[in-house]
């Protein structure tokens, strides 16, 4: 009986919550009318993409309703309402959603408050008819069963109404899928530039400087060379010296565009290389396919990046002095894990503490990975620890 009376009262709840979203529509009907009389007069043409938008508000809270009830999910189909306003009115008023939305409005208005209407009188019958079957003869619960039947069949209705067409719903997915390339395309375009004036700031700060330099002693020395042989010599010495720290600047710049040990040694044995230079006591595992051919280079190189910023920051902000690095080969990605045990705080567009901390950095390793079209995923409570997962699509 305690169990009867608990389903019934959170389908009544459920019912309930239905109701009232009914008669939120009915007062949403005179919002719709306004909307209707100012866009065929064209100057209130605006109103129309708010109230499409109201309107996806009301049936998404519908459809996590039901999805709570039944236990599944009720997806959604819309073209994303953007650009200038009549692009919006268009799309709002093309969108096959909206007729969906609009449909499920009205006959919602019908059985949200009739099915509401009929668990009431049940509540009053069922409380004695079941008491007493229940109480006096120890038999199953009968009438207040019917209540969470009640809130089964607002769950069922709302998801007929409400659940999009296969191919609206491959469209609105596809519709998504362009969005998001079109939000990573762009932060690949930033990330490249980034990369480019830092390696036009290095080479101008460093090599060109000392390049420059250079050039000026050996014209001094070719000066004085018949004059002043010894001075010309020791102007020669210098002149080498600052070609080797030109080189060194040199091969700098080059390893911020494609670390050469990559080439030579594969990703695990650069990341072995970055964990022994790191300043902590890393360890360094490798899972899945171990035996499987090298990632491609550009997958190669943004795992190793994520590696060696997460190390950086970790050594500098977390305050551990012990981090881990998985590296595994999965039949489709490459999956990169990186765990440091210190203050952690980590977060991106802020000040942080662990792995990856200063904002910039977080937001640089997104943005290299995105541009691969992979994910990232960042934990970093404060107190630590910080984990860093990221995983990138590669055929092997």
């Amino acid at each position: 009986m305690r169990a009867a009376v608990r389903r019934a009262a959170c389908a009544t709840g459920q019912l309930a919550a239905g109701a009232g979203l009914a008669l939120l529509s009915y007062l949403f009907l005179a919002v719709l009318l306004f909307t209707a009389v100012a866009t065929l007069i064209v100057i209130g043409a605006g109103v129309l993409p708010e109230t499409v938008l109201m309107l996806r508000r009301m049936a998404g809270f519908k459809r996590r309703r039901a999805a709570a009830w039944s236990g599944e999910p009720v997806p959604a189909a819309y073209l994303p309402l953007r650009g200038g306003l009549g692009e919006r009115v268009r799309t709002a008023l093309s969108d096959p959603g909206t007729v969906r939305d609009l449909r499920w409005l009205v006959a919602h208005f019908g059985y949200g408050l009739l099915l509401a209407y009929v668990c009431l009188p049940l509540w009053g019958i069922g409380l004695v008819a079941d008491g007493v079957w229940c109480g006096l003869l120890g038999r199953r619960a009968v009438v207040l069963p019917l209540i969470g039947r009640l809130a089964d069949l607002d769950a069922r209705w709302s998801r007929a109404l409400l659940a999009p067409a296969p191919e609206a719903l491959h469209t609105s997915r596809l519709a998504e899928r362009v969005e998001e390339l079109t939000v990573t395309r762009a932060g690949a375009v930033a990330a490249h530039g980034a990369e480019l004036r830092r390696i036009e700031r290095d080479l101008h700060d460093g090599a060109q400087a000392r390049l420059v330099a250079l050039s000026m002693r050996l014209g001094l020395a070719r000066r004085m060379y018949d004059t002043d042989p010894q001075a010309a010599r020791k102007l020669l010495d210098d002149a080498q010296d600052q070609a080797e720290e030109a080189l060194t600047e040199l091969r700098h710049v080059v390893r911020g565009i494609h670390p050469p040990i990559l080439t030579d040694r594969g990703l695990a044995g650069a990341v072995r290389a970055l964990a022994a230079g790191s300043g902590l006591t890393v360890e360094v595992r490798e899972g899945g396919r171990t035996q499987a051919p090298r990632a491609p280079a550009a997958v190669e190189a943004a795992a190793y990046f994520v590696v060696a910023e997460a190390l950086t920051n970790a050594a500098r902000h977390s305050g551990a002095n012990r981090a881990a690095v998985e590296l595994t080969r999965e039949p489709h990605a490459l999956r990169v894990r990186v765990r440091d045990e210190g203050r952690g705080g980590a977060r991106e567009g802020g000040a942080g503490v662990g792995v990856g901390a200063g904002g910039t950095g977080l937001l640089g390793m997104r943005r290299r990975v995105a541009a691969l079209d992979g994910t990232m995923e960042v934990a970093s409570p404060v107190g630590g620890p910080t984990v860093i997962e990221v995983e990138l699509p590669c055929a092997w």
